[in-house]
């Protein structure tokens, strides 16, 4: 369909939206391109059906009748770990970023082409699967596990651990944390981060890296006030440090 290479990657993927029209005709161009579809079109049941499903993506509506997209990507982060892509007409900078505190891992405004919602599918599934700008070989290997002290990050099962304990991280939290791990001792620009992460240059403006390490600092074990582990570094970027 008008070019889109065709593909039988087999990924599941939950559209909950109420408008069915547009349900039904983004499900159509989806599973036209490799992809299966599950619909849901009333907030009030879609937490259950992520929670019992598990499906690989969940795209997900702002705006739904019995409860809105927030609240079910709040509600469903303790149990739900793959990406979730919300959807909506607003485009308020609070809005995103209420949007990723809630554990979403990309923001598209509506309205928005299939072909790019299919492209932003597939490049956040394939970075579950194969994370990016991983770490410079060692002996001719990539690392698996990295362990700063306390902290382990394993990048085989996408799992991380504090003092032995796992830590929450939605799949994309996991993708930023290994990515600034395995390049220790550097300063990555927030440039370098979206372009790995996304796919896409930065523009300037997204602020969704930022949150991001605002959201993983407490989890690993980081003063928000006073990092120790992800440092800010003024106009720079971030800096992971191998000794903290």
């Amino acid at each position: 369909m008008d070019g889109v290479e065709q593909t039988n990657e087999g990924w599941r993927i939950l559209i909950v939206e109420d408008d069915e029209r547009l349900a039904d005709l983004t499900r159509e161009y989806l599973e036209t391109n490799g992809l299966t579809v599950s619909l849901e079109n009333h907030g009030g049941a879609a937490v259950e059906r992520i929670r019992n499903e598990q499906p690989d993506l969940v795209v997900l509506d702002l705006m739904l009748p019995g409860e809105d997209g927030l609240s079910i990507c709040r509600r469903v982060r303790p149990y739900y770990s793959g990406p979730i892509i919300m959807l909506t007409a607003r485009t308020d900078d609070l809005d995103q970023v209420l949007g990723l505190e809630m554990g979403a891992d990309d923001y598209i405004g509506k309205p928005v082409q299939p072909r790019v919602l299919l492209a932003r599918i597939r490049a956040m599934l394939r970075r579950v699967e194969n994370v990016p700008m991983a770490a410079e070989k060692s002996s001719g290997e990539e690392p698996v596990r990295l362990q700063f002290n306390d902290l382990v990050v394993d990048r085989s099962m996408r799992e991380a651990w504090l003092n032995e304990q796992s830590i929450d991280l939605t799949s994309a939290e996991f993708d930023l944390l290994w990515l600034l791990a395995s390049h220790a001792g550097r300063v990555l620009s927030r440039e370098e981060i979206f372009t790995a992460l996304r796919g896409i240059e930065y523009d300037g403006q997204d602020r969704s890296i930022d949150v991001r390490v605002s959201r993983i600092r407490p989890k690993i074990g980081d003063d928000p006030i006073h990092p120790r582990r992800i440092k800010t570094v003024r106009s720079k970027g971030y800096l992971f440090v191998k000794e903290a």
